[in-house]
């Protein structure tokens, strides 16, 4: 029987502006700076598809498939005031630190997390492009309960424009799972936005590579 494995625990949850996203070979995509977006309770994602079946000669003959956007749903504290502007794309006053509540400047950003699984091993995650709506808010009197109100933040994921070299395709995310058979370096995933060209092979795997005991094609 195989192993049978569930998601159980989410954390880590940060950002990074998405400064470039072009056609070019080199330098087509750039971040900024990695940030923390708040402790996070949740994180569930939706991918909008479609399909349709063709027929022909009263049969069917095809099956057409799309697939849009990814809906990412995320159940976190309320971040700071700073750090809520930035994803909204609303104005700090930088002399008094107060958020100015007008017309929006909106920017895409990569998000990056990390699902814990019951087997104690991790599965990390970069979305590589996407924009922030502006989550509702709200907050009641207090009462001799425990009742308090956190934030849902919605992420909308796209793919770049930009087509990596591993693939040579546009990207939307990339997605490791850190177990003993994995041959990814996630020592350093988060400290800056892993796409799929700056995504490390283990040293270990590396030197075998450079030995030639190892084809290079299985890295990629």
């Amino acid at each position: 029987m195989s192993k049978v494995v569930e998601f159980r625990g989410v954390d880590n949850l940060v950002a990074a502006e998405v400064t470039k996203d072009d056609n070019e070979l080199e330098g087509g995509y750039e971040v900024g700076e990695v940030f923390s977006v708040a402790p996070v309770a949740e994180i569930s994602k939706t991918t909008e598809t479609s399909s349709e079946t063709k027929y022909y000669d009263n049969l069917p003959a095809l099956v057409i498939n799309s697939e849009g956007s990814d809906e990412i749903g995320v159940t976190c504290a309320i971040p700071d005031l700073a750090t809520y502007a930035k994803l909204v794309g609303k104005t700090i006053d930088e002399s008094t630190g107060a958020m100015i509540d007008g017309e929006r400047d909106p920017k895409y950003f990569a998000l990056g997390y990390r699902f814990k699984k019951t087997d104690g091993t991790y599965r990390y995650v970069w979305r590589l492009k996407g924009m922030f709506a502006i989550p509702d808010e709200s907050s009641q009197t207090e009462t001799d309960g425990t009742d308090s109100n956190n934030m849902e933040l919605t992420y909308t994921g796209i793919s770049t424009t930009h087509k990596f070299t591993k693939g040579g395709k546009p990207a939307k995310a990339v997605v490791v799972d850190d177990t003993e058979t994995s041959k990814c370096d996630v020592s350093t995933f988060f400290d800056t936005v892993t796409d799929p060209d700056t995504l490390k092979a283990k040293e270990m795997l590396i030197a075998k590579i450079d030995e030639g005991k190892v084809d290079e094609s299985v890295v990629g």
